[in-house]
């Protein structure tokens, strides 16, 4: 069980909610820290599909306005790792995805209705709508509801493999969250994965993120010339939903002793691997190119240790690595 320990010595315990509303609670308290600015969240509780059709009730929805050109919409359920994983939260995301497109004009009212009676979520609105194509709700509602279809974000006070595993028999393109709390006294502490982390980290502050196209993979030396260089593919690699639509291009980075971006190729398609959660991307034929090495800079920790984002504009004039990432 882990423990926190504060600069004063004083030891936090992993807190253990006996009831999932007392974990929602903590988790609503805390959604601009969970899911960051770029986004709206609506505490929204209201039956959405048909009785013995798959209907369910969301714990909430979040509007997601990361990429001015690409809003999405996701269906939030928070959970215990307590419950089934399969007879209860495989079986509400299996609902959200019935359900949503069951109900999507009721969907699209909720949320306007939302809108309407909070000034807060208008303004962010309006701000989002000075760097997009849309003029108003209805349209991105339509957008995010209609023309595409919904994904769900689960949050959870510990994801584990199992869950991973669950959610990657399911359609619905669906993201994991951890939050848990811990406590000394009367203080407590919160630990949570943020919402998009892993792409809006990897923003230089000269990219645009609406332009991020490239994944870039760690590569060990028999895996880059088997797989990458010999059978154009690579596997298996956890992708954020919302990206997976976006990545055109993928880049190697080889480890030590060669630390370095040596490598980009053209993404033909993406597929989930062996039934996870994870994926297998298949380059198109011809396409994989050497490049002159982008190497080490200054800063620390840069070396890919995962799966990272940039663009194959920044990649194709970056001195090293410190050009790519802001951290």
């Amino acid at each position: 069980m882990r423990k926190i320990v504060d600069e004063k010595g004083k030891t936090y315990n992993l807190y253990s909610y006996g009831l999932e509303s007392e974990f929602e609670e903590m988790v609503v308290a805390n959604v601009d820290a969970i899911f960051g600015k770029d986004g709206i969240y609506f505490d929204i509780k209201k039956l959405i599909g048909k009785l013995k059709k798959g209907a369910t009730i969301p714990d909430g929805y979040y509007l997601d306005l990361t990429f001015h050109t690409d809003p999405r919409l996701y269906l939030v359920e928070v959970e215990l790792n307590s419950h089934d994983v399969y007879g209860h939260i495989g079986e509400q995301i299996l609902r959200f995805g019935i359900s949503s497109e069951m109900d999507k004009y009721k969907i699209k009212n909720l949320l306007l209705s939302a809108i309407q009676a909070d000034s807060q979520k208008q303004a962010k609105l309006n701000e989002f709508f000075k760097r997009s194509s849309f003029n108003n709700s209805s349209e991105l509602f339509d957008k995010v509801i209609f023309d595409n279809k919904p994904a769900a974000i689960v949050i959870i006070d510990e994801a584990t493999d199992e869950l991973y595993n669950v959610m990657g028999q399911l359609t619905m393109t669906t993201e994991v969250l951890e939050a848990q709390t811990y406590v000394c006294g009367k203080n407590k502490l919160y630990r949570f994965t943020p919402f998009k982390d892993e792409i809006l980290t990897d923003v230089a502050e000269s990219e645009d993120v609406d332009e991020l196209d490239t994944i870039v993979v760690p590569a060990r030396e028999d895996g880059f010339e088997e797989e990458f260089l010999k059978n154009s593919r690579w596997f298996a690699i956890r992708i954020d939903g919302a990206m997976i639509d976006k990545i055109k291009y993928i880049a190697a980075y080889q480890v030590a002793p060669v630390s370095g971006i040596t490598c980009i190729a053209e993404i033909d398609r993406i597929e989930k691997y062996n039934e996870t959660n994870k994926y297998i991307l298949y380059f198109k034929a011809g396409t994989t190119q050497k490049i002159n090495k982008i190497g080490l800079g200054a800063k620390k920790g840069q070396a890919p240790q995962a799966p990272r984002y940039s663009s194959y504009k920044a990649i194709m004039t970056a001195k090293s690595v410190d050009d790519l990432w802001s951290k």
